[in-house]
């Protein structure tokens, strides 16, 4: 079993990246990247394939609260870095602190400035006018740290650093109980070293405080499933999660609810006897019907109604609007399933007005990268019959990604983002297992990826008429 991301693996990995970007740049000559957003592709992917293999060796001496410790101080020192320089790096090409075409942004902004300035009476009163009750949660976080640390965007985001380090610790935590500790704390390494939850620390939205809650969650109710006895207290913060998560993003907190009831059904014999199982599912169907209202079960049933309408709409909106691509109103759900673990696929190429998923080219790129260890994973799993024993992670994962499938946000890397702490886990798993044997499917693998990513960049170029 490897114990550590090898370098065959991650010089690999590097080499593979410059290429694929040498490769689109001449064959789109004209639509190469800007300089600066090579750059920041090309920090993203040696930083994390380097100190990835050289950590995942060198913190193994380390106990595991030591390792805890490591974990969480290196990740917000990392975040809190990235968070002050892209503060100023946005200013200087905005002049605003605020990612490329930040409408979202503006609106989290204006929420809390409400509150700050008018009131929570005001703010109240204003919410419903500008968001449904499934976006609401963040704004009301927003609006809380404004109340206490005044207007501006620097300090909740350098509280954001914190919230996501502490997400790291609980993937370790997470992992080392569904995994071996040396699995675990590569996990934790990956997540630590991700470009894209570094990227959200560092903008006004709200997908570090979802992906925590959700991460949350998902090892709260892990820890609840194999506690030999049922003990009330250990329900309280994971039915409180999945309530608070409904003003986050309603899909989300719908999977999650169906996750642990999945759980309850095919978690492994050994750990729930039939009797407990009955228990389980009947007190959190109860628990859930007392705490959740109305115009939450119709949204969810709203959204699943019309969820084929919704992404074709959208894929049409998509490519009708200004500046969109005219070949996807050809995608759809057929498209997207076979390849939901490995999109988005890095935007390597100059698109008008896409500076972000510009900016997260390298970040997006290590993701499909390391996909095809987590698709190895769930192969393992399910032939060697053990996915039983890891089903709450694996139904979150599933059931998420099996949502965006059928969403018109299949390829928007930040709808991922709650899913990409699980994927994360399934990838160390998957590299744990990895044999001599398995290093031409990697290579394969690479080869694969590196050509989606030049079909990517013509089918972006072409649907725009640029090629």
């Amino acid at each position: 079993m490897l114990t550590y991301l090898s370098k065959y693996l991650s010089n690999r990995a590097i080499i593979a990246y410059i290429i694929t970007l040498t490769i689109v740049g001449l064959l789109f000559w004209g639509y190469g990247l800007p300089f600066q957003f090579v750059v920041f592709g090309l920090v993203s992917v040696v930083v994390f394939f380097i100190f990835s293999t050289r950590l995942s060796v060198v913190w193994q001496r380390w106990t595991s609260d030591g390792f805890t410790k490591k974990i969480f101080i290196t990740a917000l020192l990392i975040r809190l870095v990235y968070v002050v320089f892209i503060y100023f790096y946005y200013i200087s090409m905005t002049g605003e602190p605020h990612a490329f075409y930040a409408a979202d942004e503006y609106y989290y902004v204006y929420v809390g400035t409400v509150w700050h300035d008018s009131g929570f009476s005001q703010l109240a009163s204003e919410m419903p006018l500008y968001a449904d009750f499934s976006d609401m949660g963040y704004g009301w976080w927003l609006a809380f740290e404004n109340l206490i640390f005044g207007t501006g965007v620097l300090i909740p985001r350098l509280i954001k650093c914190f919230i996501d380090a502490f997400t790291c610790v609980l993937v370790y935590k997470l992992a080392k109980r569904n995994f071996e500790d040396t699995t675990a704390r590569m996990a934790a390494i990956f997540c630590m070293l991700m470009p894209n939850f570094w990227y959200y620390c560092g903008v006004t939205l709200k997908e570090t405080e979802m992906v925590f809650l959700t991460v949350l969650f998902v090892e709260r109710a892990d820890y609840m499933l194999r506690q030999p006895k049922f003990k009330i207290k250990h329900w309280i913060l994971p039915v409180l999660i999945a309530f608070v998560m409904f003003t986050f993003r309603t899909a989300l907190a719908a999977v999650l609810v169906l996750a642990l009831l999945c759980s309850f059904i095919f978690a492994s014999g050994r750990r729930l006897s039939i009797w407990k199982r009955i228990a389980y599912t009947l007190f959190f169907v109860i628990i859930m019907m007392l705490v959740v209202r109305v115009d939450i079960v119709q949204e969810v049933q709203g959204l699943w109604a019309d969820k084929g309408d919704n992404q074709t709409e959208g894929l049409e909106w998509r490519a009708e609007r200004e500046g969109g691509n005219n070949l996807a109103q050809y995608a759809g759900a057929a498209v997207f399933a076979p390849l939901i673990f490995t999109i988005p696929f890095p935007t390597m190429v100059n698109i008008p007005m896409q500076e972000n998923q510009m900016m997260l080219n390298g970040a997006n790129y290590i993701k499909s990268l390391l996909s095809g260890f987590t698709i190895f994973a769930l192969f393992l799993l399910l032939f060697r019959k053990e996915w039983r024993k890891h089903i709450l992670p694996l139904a979150v994962m599933g059931g998420y990604l099996l949502v965006l499938v059928f969403s018109n946000f299949a390829h928007s890397e930040r709808f991922h983002l709650p899913a990409l702490p699980f994927e994360l886990m399934f990838a160390a798993y998957g590299i744990s297992q990895l044999k001599v044997k398995h290093k031409k499917w990697f290579n394969v693998w690479m080869v694969f990826v590196s050509v989606a990513i030049v079909g990517w960049s013509w089918f972006k170029l072409a649907g725009r008429g640029l090629v």
